[in-house]
């Protein structure tokens, strides 16, 4: 196997209107998209109501090959370290989430590290003894990862020295966290409920390519829309419980015209939303005693004004994708050219009726679970053209859509709703990764 691959190599696989299938087959480019891409960016990593207590941690990877833990102090400071001992290198926790009451306890040799990865103790230490070996050396630490980051509770982290700031990274799409926060009467949200995680068999790039891709709906998802318009018309008019969940199914089959009108608004880094001023979700009834409660905290000009900021999907390029008005999310975690792991996870919004947790949980069971309504839809597909892609009949995939027509505005672009700006926003974005220009 190769282990690099020349930038004019690179260069050649991105066209303005095309990719080569390679980006999705080939194993040394997957390698390379871990380290100068995952490796670079900020990766979304939890939030910190995920780890409310002392020493409560949750662990995940960054890149297939960087497992870290996100953990709190007794300070009440969020940590991001690699799960790695400073001894001989085994991980110091296997269980997804969990809480380390005193210190973390290497499995191996049993050394011991605070909750902020400092040494604290080697069992025998007398061994060490004129050898050299200083305990208080910090590379005896469990080491922080190059720089972490939280936003509103979202926290993020890079392998990279060089990246900018995490605000500066988001940019202009900072703009959908704040809205998924603010559309809480607290401000604030935390996670709740669990957490709906498959693996799919396809190259991780398809689901980041497929979530503001509005030409599939109405393709990809007609049988189960149909099926929910036909369930409709054989409620009676009391079933209104019913009728508001089937409802939920309903915009998938949204027409070309509606799509077209939300737009899609891509950034640097690669991030991007669709929608804005109307989405698939606008025409969502706003529960009473909700809007009471957001009324309260906000006044009513400002309650609006929050309603209306509506998207459908929001990507962090490469790792977070969010819906403001459903409340959930998905992570993205790479374990092979051709297979990857989704995560959703549903919010609460803090101060809010317990029914809106209710419809987001319903929302992610309808849509995003693995026996779900409208995402195994998605995963056929994928499945599908990975398996496609390996045919000889072609080296390309193809993204001319609204090609020329997007606006490039002070700090974002603009453009149609059906068009393939997100995937030249984010294609531009692999480029600069891979490359090594991203931060330069």
């Amino acid at each position: 196997m190769r282990t690099t691959i020349s930038h004019e190599e690179l260069d050649s696989l991105v066209e303005p209107t095309r990719l080569h299938k390679r980006l999705y087959t080939d194993p040394d480019i997957f390698e390379l998209e871990m380290e100068r891409i995952w490796g670079q960016a900020w990766i979304f990593i939890g939030h910190e109501s995920q780890v409310p207590k002392v020493g409560d941690y949750f662990a995940t990877n960054i890149t297939h090959k960087a497992p870290v833990i996100m953990v709190r102090d007794k300070e009440g400071k969020v940590h991001v370290l690699h799960n790695r001992c400073a001894h001989k290198g085994a991980k110091l926790v296997e269980n997804r989430q969990g809480n380390v009451r005193g210190a973390f306890r290497c499995p191996y040799h049993g050394w011991s590290y605070k909750h902020d990865g400092t040494l604290i103790k080697i069992p025998n230490e007398a061994g060490y003894e004129g050898t050299g070996f200083d305990i208080n050396d910090t590379c005896n630490n469990m080491q922080p990862v190059a720089q972490m980051g939280s936003y509103r509770g979202f926290v993020f982290a890079t392998l990279s020295a060089d990246a900018p700031d995490l605000k500066t990274w988001l940019g202009g799409a900072i703009d959908c966290l704040d809205n998924l926060c603010d559309r809480s009467p607290e401000g604030e949200v935390e996670v709740a409920g669990g957490v709906l995680r498959y693996e799919h068999e396809c190259n991780w790039k398809f689901i980041l390519e497929n979530l503001n891709d509005t030409m599939h709906p109405m393709v990809v998802h007609q049988s189960v829309v149909q099926a929910a318009k036909d369930y409709i018309d054989s409620l009676p008019a009391s079933a209104t419980r019913e009728r508001s969940e089937a409802e939920i199914i309903l915009p998938f089959g949204s027409s070309y015209e509606n799509f077209e009108e939300s737009g899609i608004t891509g950034f640097p880094y690669g991030h991007h939303y669709d929608g804005g001023k109307t989405s698939i979700h606008a025409k969502y009834t706003v529960m009473p005693a909700y809007h009471e409660a957001m009324v309260k905290a906000y006044g009513e000009e400002r309650t609006r004004d929050i309603y209306s900021f509506n998207t459908h999907n929001t990507l962090y390029y490469p790792s977070l994708t969010i819906k403001t008005a459903v409340q959930n999310i998905r992570v993205v975690r790479p374990i092979a050219v051709d297979r990857f792991v989704v995560e959703t996870w549903s919010f609460r919004l803090k101060g809010a009726p317990e029914e809106m947790l209710q419809r987001t949980l319903l929302y992610s069971r309808l849509i995003n679970s693995s026996a779900g309504m409208v995402g195994p839809d998605d995963l056929e597909v994928y499945r599908r053209t990975q398996e496609g892609l390996e045919s000889t009949a072609s080296d390309w995939v193809e993204f001319h859509r609204q090609y020329g027509k997007d606006e490039q505005q002070a700090d974002r672009v603009v453009g149609g709703g059906t068009g393939d700006l997100d995937m030249r926003t984010q294609y531009k974005a692999w480029k600069a990764y891979m490359s090594g220009e991203v931060f330069a």
